[in-house]
């Protein structure tokens, strides 16, 4: 059953719409506002310059090797293999031999021989017995060339690996990270030395969110595995687990966290600012 208003209950009064004043705009089609409002740029020209910017970010990024944990090959025999330097060439100023993922379950060991080169580990996570040392989480240590090296852990752990060249010199290194402190080196960006000679250096570097580094230039290999949080690299966005490689030679123009973040390195002492 339908019901109609009776008399004016209902009636509704439109309110009048107030009366055009083209005067007002005028300001704003006049100079200096009329040369404000930008042109469409051509379709052409756009998308010239965004080709412009790819080939100059593929040129960059030309031999850096990018390892994301959820693409990562499964552990073989323990070991996750991160970057294994190509036989039939000489390395580069700071480039490793090879380094790894090392997966211990409980109970688990693992023997490597000795070797012409020195070997770095840092513990992910857990608790591990190398060469009678105990370590937990974040300690570090660097055994020198003609060292073997026997791993053991009861509860299980991971730790990262990195084995460099014979010509790099070292002594054996202990860093444990309850009597390490975090120098402030940047605003908003603290660095731990963990080991350095001939101008390279293995770093922790701890940054509160926003922080970045400027634009610059790699004079040895920059090797960059992601402990906690996000980071942009150029174009890239690297997170938790994650493994970047940049040669010698080349460079990163965007260095930026958004989340804070703590990061392995190993590249230059003193960075080359561009």
């Amino acid at each position: 059953m339908r019901c109609r208003p009776e008399g004016d209950a209902m009636t509704t009064t439109m309110p009048t719409p107030p009366e055009s004043n083209d005067d007002d705009l005028s300001p704003l089609l006049s100079e200096p506002f009329a040369s404000a409002w930008a042109a469409p740029a051509e379709p052409g020209r756009m998308g010239g310059r965004l080709n412009d910017r790819l080939q100059r970010s593929l040129e960059a990024e030309r031999g850096m090797v990018t390892v994301r944990r959820r693409n990562a090959a499964p552990a073989e025999a323990g070991l996750r293999w991160l970057y294994r330097a190509p036989a039939g060439r000489p390395l580069r100023p700071g480039e490793p031999r090879s380094v790894c993922l090392i997966e211990l379950q409980a109970g688990q060991f693992l023997q490597f021989e000795k070797t012409d080169g020195p070997r770095e580990f840092l513990v992910l996570r857990g608790r591990v017995e190398i060469d009678t040392e105990a370590l937990t989480a974040r300690d570090f240590l660097l055994l020198p060339a003609g060292n073997a090296a026997r791993l053991i852990s009861l509860e299980g752990a991971q730790l990262f690996m990195r084995e460099a060249d014979a010509t790099v010199a070292a002594r054996r290194t202990l860093v444990r990270d309850a009597e390490a402190g975090w120098p402030e080196f940047a605003p908003g960006i603290r660095r731990r030395v963990l080991w350095a000679g001939a101008g390279q250096a293995a770093l922790l570097y701890r940054a509160e969110p926003g922080a970045g580094v400027p634009g610059h230039g790699h004079g040895h290999d920059e090797e960059c595995l992601m402990l906690q949080g996000e980071l942009f690299l150029d174009d890239l966005l690297l997170q938790q687990g994650d493994y970047q490689l940049a040669p010698a030679g080349t460079g990163h123009r965007i260095t930026e966290t958004d989340t804070g973040v703590i990061i392995y390195a190993h590249g230059d002492l003193d960075l080359q600012f561009t």
